[in-house]
């Protein structure tokens, strides 16, 4: 994309409960309420949006007003989800030929919005996973929020007390990602990053049946955007969490964004203190730890190891002189208790130095979910 991708701003939420969303974000993790749909643009969308943030990230949120619209569409097909995720670039009409020629399928030519903060140029491209849209955004010193949303000129809820920073990676769920990384690589420019591929069945844990996956990340080479892909790895494709997911969401679709944050241990105070549930660790995992790291050949952290394991955060790294520290939330589904509210998650992630994954804190949370999904199974 020659240089022109410059952040993954945030994404685009479809919901049936708007205010749901609004006590969940402001209240349980800290963003601040920035803006919200104009009369005008809900009338002509049918639907109701209000956008949050902290730090470098966005969330817009949106929910039908009438069967018309775009969430409506959305809905009718999914559970609450991932419809749409937005990068910032520098020259949109660049962005646009470059993307056309790579064979990329424009849902409109690049539009322009005014308003009293300026103006704002974006447009928006159909992507391998059906029912969601990347949508490229060049602001150009717009001092609004997006187009047709209105900026309030005081956020409404907390400034950003539990330090995060900003969206540090996607991870997708697909039945095949073959196509998925492909689309990325020759259409967006995308790099391969990282991956990774394992089985329950390699600890020796279930004699039949089980669960795997395959894992392909893939980077943008010069914002540094990662986009994690999955798919279902055989035996058992069918009892694969990767194939509940996409069940789950009807189809393939983002599985989770990362946030990164300043402060990992202080991050998870805040939200275990807000009342967030967060995904367990895998049971002898903390036992298991030491060891672990000294293979990695990490000799210390910084953080205290107990303290670690009180919270439930994960620790892995790649090399000697770099870690990473990770926690995952409950699904949304299991938050509200509500399947409608789909299986989307979210992780909160500290990088000491480490810009990977981590394969042991990945087979971690797919351990996790594992015994998550076979409890509610049981």
């Amino acid at each position: 994309m020659s240089a022109q991708i410059q952040r993954l701003l945030g994404l685009h939420y479809y919901v049936r409960n708007l205010e749901q969303m609004r006590r969940f974000y402001v209240d349980r993790m800290g963003f601040a309420e920035i803006g919200r749909s104009s009369k005008e643009l809900e009338i002509a969308g049918g639907q109701r949006s209000y956008v949050f943030q902290a730090g470098d990230a966005y969330i817009t949120c949106s929910m039908p007003l009438a069967g018309h619209g775009r969430a409506a569409r959305y809905l009718s097909r999914h559970p609450d989800g991932v419809g749409a995720v937005a990068f910032e670039v520098k020259d949109i009409g660049r962005v646009f030929r470059e993307l056309e020629k790579n064979g990329a399928t424009p849902i409109s030519e690049p539009c322009t919005f005014r308003d009293a903060r300026g103006s704002i140029e974006t447009f928006s491209i159909t992507t391998p996973l059906a029912d969601t849209n990347f949508r490229f955004i060049e602001r150009s010193g717009y001092d609004g929020v997006f187009p047709g949303m209105e900026r309030y000129d005081i956020p409404r809820g907390a400034t950003n007390e539990l330090g995060l920073v900003q969206v540090d990676h996607l991870t997708a769920n697909l039945r095949t990602m073959k196509p998925m990384l492909l689309w990325l690589e020759h259409v967006l420019g995308f790099k391969p990053f990282w991956d990774v591929q394992f089985h329950t069945a390699d600890l020796g844990a279930v004699a039949a049946g089980g669960s795997g996956l395959r894992s392909q990340v893939m980077v943008e080479p010069n914002s540094g955007i990662k986009l994690a892909n999955n798919e279902p790895l055989r035996p058992s494709f069918a009892s694969s969490q990767i194939n509940a997911f996409c069940e789950q969401n009807g189809g393939d679709g983002f599985q989770h964004a990362a946030l990164s944050v300043r402060d990992i241990v202080s991050t998870v105070r805040g939200l275990r203190a807000r009342g967030v549930e967060l995904m367990p660790a895998p049971r002898d995992y903390y036992r298991r730890l030491p060891e672990h790291l000294a293979r990695l050949g990490i000799e210390r952290i910084d953080e205290d190891l107990d303290v670690l394991e009180e919270l439930g955060i994960l620790v892995d790294g790649s090399r000697a002189d770099a870690y990473l520290l990770q926690i995952f939330l409950r699904d949304s589904a299991g938050l509200f208790g509500n399947a409608h509210a789909g299986p989307f998650f979210f992780e909160i992630i500290q990088r000491k130095g480490d810009a990977g994954f981590g394969a042991g804190n990945f087979r971690a949370l797919f351990d996790s979910v594992e015994a998550q999904q076979m409890a509610q199974t049981a």
